[in-house]
């Protein structure tokens, strides 16, 4: 009946063993994960990338903003369910101008994913021996609390988590 399909409805993984497939319930976290909340993409010509999304691809996009305490200016391109941050590096201990003498011609810089409680994610990930690499979150271009997460310990993707 409905009450056995709802007790039975819990998220599961297969975990792989050598003798055979045992499924496990996902233990639940203090906090969760939201929608994707942009891609970023460091752009060695910030005025050349603009021009891009909005005259040739026709997207809104915002104006520069400078964000000295990242070392970044920042432009979004509104998407119909997410955004695109375009970076591009502002004084010399610019994280992005690190990444652009390695990437010449830009290329995508990290992920950012919103989560409804960042205090708790930060506990629970470094419970987890996930690196984050700040001590506090700092305010990010939404003037919202944000974290990086090391790329080491996400696949080599660099991970930035949003309160949202």
């Amino acid at each position: 009946g409905l009450l056995t399909r709802l007790q039975t409805s819990a998220p599961t993984i297969q975990t792989l063993s050598s003798s055979n497939s045992v499924s496990q319930t996902i233990p639940s976290c203090l906090w969760k994960l939201g929608r994707l909340n942009h891609v970023a993409i460091a752009v060695p010509d910030l005025e050349k990338a603009q021009s891009f999304y909005k005259d040739v691809l026709g997207a809104q996009v915002s104006e520069p903003v400078a964000l000295p305490e990242h070392g970044v200016y920042t432009v979004f391109v509104e998407l119909g369910n997410t955004k695109l941050e375009l970076l591009h590096p502002l004084g010399e201990k610019s994280p992005i101008a690190s990444f652009l003498q390695k990437n010449k011609t830009g290329g995508m810089h990290h992920i950012c994913i919103e989560v409804d409680d960042i205090k708790a994610a930060m506990t629970e990930l470094k419970k987890k021996k996930i690196r984050i690499l700040s001590e506090e979150p700092k305010i990010g271009a939404h003037g919202k609390p944000v974290i990086f997460l090391h790329p080491k310990d996400c696949y080599g993707v660099l991970v930035e988590l949003e309160q949202a």
